[in-house]
């Protein structure tokens, strides 16, 4: 069985196959624009449907290269991509920014509706992350499935299986190295959800100085929103 799935890795190697699924991005991508739309308006830096349609206007054009499969990259395409994570992402941490001050300012006085606004911020800050370390590491997704490894840039995360080689034979053929394995978009979203939960990397070590300080400003962002926002919120409530 082992002889087998090598022999087919070979048939078929990673920068023949197809690309990532292009679909779990934008679903990902539209949830976090819905969250942001949902909060309520003194959160907001600007009016409501501003951001979210510049950030369809950045969508639209990376879903016409690559409608289905992940395949095709641009300097465009990926400097639009990347813009549209980092407008994602601050639009949301001023958000939390915003939801800070009213409580220290003690503006706001509706618990249940800084518990709802605490969990929308905190959903989108696991979307954003998780999308900023897919479109980031190695190159990101195209680079990933589409080009040589000896090509790839230098891994921004070490995941379990680029280290499973030698553990027993049903973990190993899984391994990257023996498998041509490469994290895909739920992958860094696991991340994303471990290390908002933990406030720490788990099974997945973060490599370059770039993850250290995004993975570091998504664990400060988490924990603002657990320790202070939802504290504050269940205070109200009593």
């Amino acid at each position: 069985m082992a002889r087998s799935r090598e022999e087919s890795r070979f048939r078929h190697p990673r920068h023949e196959r197809r690309g990532e699924a292009r679909l779990p991005g934008v679903l990902a991508t539209l949830t976090a624009i819905l969250l942001y739309v949902a909060l309520p308006q003194q959160l907001l830096v600007a009016p409501r449907y501003v951001l979210p349609a510049l950030e369809l206007l950045l969508l639209v054009p990376l879903v016409a290269v690559n409608p289905k499969r992940l395949t095709r990259q641009t300097r465009i395409s990926r400097v639009l991509s990347l813009s549209l994570v980092l407008l994602i992402g601050l639009s949301n941490l001023t958000s939390l920014g915003i939801l800070i001050h009213a409580l220290v300012s003690s503006e706001v006085k509706d618990g249940g509706q800084l518990l709802v606004a605490a969990l929308q911020v905190w959903l989108t800050n696991i979307i954003v992350f998780g999308l900023a370390y897919w479109e980031l590491d190695r190159g990101g997704p195209v680079a990933r499935t589409q080009a040589p490894r000896a090509e790839l840039p230098l891994a921004d995360f070490r995941f379990s299986q680029d280290e499973n080689d030698d553990a027993v034979q049903e973990v190993a053929d899984g391994a990257s190295g023996s498998s041509d394995w490469v994290p895909t978009l739920p992958d860094y979203l696991y991340v994303s959800v471990t290390n908002s939960t933990a406030f720490s990397p788990t099974d997945t070590m973060p490599l370059s100085t770039r993850a250290k300080l995004l993975m570091s400003v998504e664990s400060i962002a988490a924990l603002l929103t657990s320790l202070l926002v939802i504290a504050r919120a269940v205070s109200v409530l009593h």
